[in-house]
């Protein structure tokens, strides 16, 4: 009998996150909004008048100060709907909150068009001035930008048309979230389960074939009814996309997605070209667990089940943070105090609770803690999680410390790498201290995992981006079908000849919410590779390389993130981090194999 989930009262306090330390009530944080609506009208007074040295200084200050206020308010409203969704006085301040932060994008949009609309002599004086030291790169960064930017009239409307252009994705979460329902799954012994997102990750990794498959079906069976209606959303926002690069004058969508971090396109292609070429270690992979399970045929609802059986362990919280410590050793002392006293100092909201939102994240602005997220239950992957989550976590701990506000957050480009680096060491310690042979093959299998879903499958992804992208840009629309029979040809080319391409995985595209945020799969496995570069480095060289990660997590968004990882030492316009990946991931090919010879 599974235990009945908690109300939010129930859930001891030391083990919820310390967000009064933000506002101790909602009627702090509405105090706070009205102020800062009355108050941050100050920054249209600074519109035309760029121009004088005076007022830009005076602008970004202000800026800054409501801007960090802003901060503040999104995050408590967040978090606090979060702790429990089905709370209606919450969803009452996060939509106040939310509906004033576009009000307030709009109130400064006239910013960067104006800005760009003055003389070269004139940014030349600004970028040379010392008063404006401080803002040099900001303002280098904008104005890299300058053939992108519309005028001050078109930039205010496109902020004020957000919510409206924002449409496809609003529809499609709530279409996947609150209307599309399932029906129950039987398994092999007649039993039925309820079936929702949540479970069916529970369901396709069960060692009962006929629970993964009925559940496989049920999924993709029921998105495949509306794969026209989902269709037409991804294709919009799609689109939307598309038109945002053209109105900004970029040559195609990637461009137009890479082009504001420097990101050279190259580094996208390369991606994609690489692992194209490794593509067969993912084959090999296929055939090895084929093997492993004993299927004379194996189908794509055999991916996800574990290979090795082992007793599944109750690790607490407790446990979970010690094991946590040991496996981030190698990162110093100052790195593990840091955890430490997150854990301690209420970063982190640890338990479910009924109407808390799922999954796991971090979170928090400049002037705030960088709180978690989790919902432990007691699990391996729980502990891999808050390590996770923590890297994040530690990593805008470093940037607010030792940047500026200006430059105190970092890009999604290198959004993945710290929160990975540390599932990176986690790992490592695990498979090198397991002296049970068949635990340790486990572990292996978990890393594999992590190479398949983040690396593989994410470029699966971003290949599929590209190609609908690109197909859109030339004009040629695209359906429901359509997407379907590129899902179908991309599976057949990752997975190999050796496994059976059910048909019903032809719709899972339908499924992928990150395809509503357009070129954003594809640093999941840039951000894989890199932390694999930096955790190998760590685990080889000690301090020094540590102490060029910390300078990595210390830098913000002072420099480009490319930039930023050179300097660490990780060339991320090189094909070297990515193919270092797929090396590692033969290399925990060869233990199962050798596993398979020795049985």
């Amino acid at each position: 009998m599974s235990e009945k989930v908690k109300l939010r009262s129930e859930i001891d306090a030391k083990h919820q996150w310390r967000i009064h330390d933000i506002y101790a009530s909602n009627e702090e944080f509405e105090k706070e909004l009205e102020r800062v609506k009355k108050e941050a009208t100050v920054l249209v007074n600074y519109k035309d008048r760029l121009h004088e040295k005076e007022s830009l200084l005076a602008y970004l200050k202000d800026y800054e100060k409501y801007t960090r206020i802003v901060e503040k308010l999104y995050v408590y409203a967040h978090m606090k709907n979060d702790e429990d969704t089905g709370n209606t006085k919450q969803q009452v301040i996060m939509s106040k909150i939310a509906q004033y932060v576009a009000e307030y994008s709009a109130m400064a949009s006239y910013f960067v068009p104006e800005l760009l609309s003055l003389s070269d002599e004139t940014i030349k004086n600004y970028l040379e001035d010392e008063d404006l030291s401080g803002y040099r790169f900001y303002i280098e960064s904008i104005v890299k930008e300058k053939p992108h930017v519309l005028s001050k009239e078109k930039e205010e409307l496109l902020a004020t048309l957000s919510d409206s252009l924002n449409a496809p994705d609003d529809i499609f979460s709530i279409f996947t979230n609150a209307d599309m329902t399932f029906s129950d799954v039987e398994d092999g012994e007649g039993n039925m389960h309820p079936m929702t997102e949540g479970s069916y990750s529970n369901y396709i990794i069960s060692k009962d074939r006929t629970l993964r498959e009925n559940a496989f079906k049920e999924l993709f069976g029921t998105y495949g009814k509306y794969k026209n209606s989902i269709g037409t959303m991804l294709s919009s926002n799609m689109k939307t996309f598309n038109l945002k690069a053209k109105l900004r004058n970029y040559e195609g969508p990637i461009e137009a997605s890479l082009s504001p971090n420097n990101i050279p396109v190259e580094v996208y292609d390369n991606s994609l070209e690489t692992i194209s070429e490794g593509v067969g270690a993912l084959h090999r992979y296929v055939d090895i667990k084929k093997r492993l399970l004993n299927l004379d045929e194996i189908h794509m609802y055999d991916l996800y089940v574990p290979i090795i059986d082992v007793p599944e362990e109750k690790i607490s919280f407790d446990e979970g943070v010690k094991l946590a410590l040991e496996g981030l050793k190698p990162m110093g002392e100052e790195y593990l105090s840091i955890f430490r006293s997150g854990v301690e100092n209420g970063w982190i909201d640890i338990y479910e609770n009924k109407g808390k939102r799922s999954g796991a994240y971090s979170s928090g602005a400049y002037d705030t803690e960088p709180y978690i997220l989790l919902n432990y239950h007691d699990k391996l992957r729980d502990v891999s999680t808050l390590v996770h989550e923590m890297g994040h976590s530690i990593h805008s701990y470093y940037s607010r410390k030792h940047q500026p506000f200006i430059y105190g957050d970092y890009t999604l480009f290198v959004a993945e790498v710290a929160s990975t680096t540390n599932e990176k060491l986690l790992i490592h310690h695990q498979i090198e201290n397991e002296t049970d042979p068949v635990k340790k093959l486990y572990l292996v299998n978990q890393e594999l995992e992590q190479i398949r879903t983040t690396v593989f499958r994410q470029l699966m992804f971003a290949e599929f981006e590209k190609i609908t992208h690109e197909t859109i840009q030339k004009g040629t629309p695209m359906t429901g079908e359509d997407f379907s029979a590129l899902w179908l040809d991309l599976n057949r080319k990752y997975f190999g000849e050796d496994i059976v391409i059910d048909k019903e995985i032809e719709v899972e595209w339908a499924r992928i919410p990150h395809f509503y945020r357009d070129f954003y799969v594809y640093q999941y496995a840039t951000g894989y590779a890199a932390a694999s570069a930096f955790a190998e480095s760590i685990l080889k060289e000690g301090e020094e390389a540590v102490k060029r990660f910390i300078g990595f997590l210390s830098t913000g968004g002072s420099d480009y993130p490319v930039e930023t990882l050179q300097t660490a030492g990780v060339d991320m316009t090189s094909k070297a981090p990515l193919e270092a990946t797929i090396r590692r991931f033969n290399e925990l090919l060869d233990m199962l194999e050798e596993y398979i010879q020795s049985r």
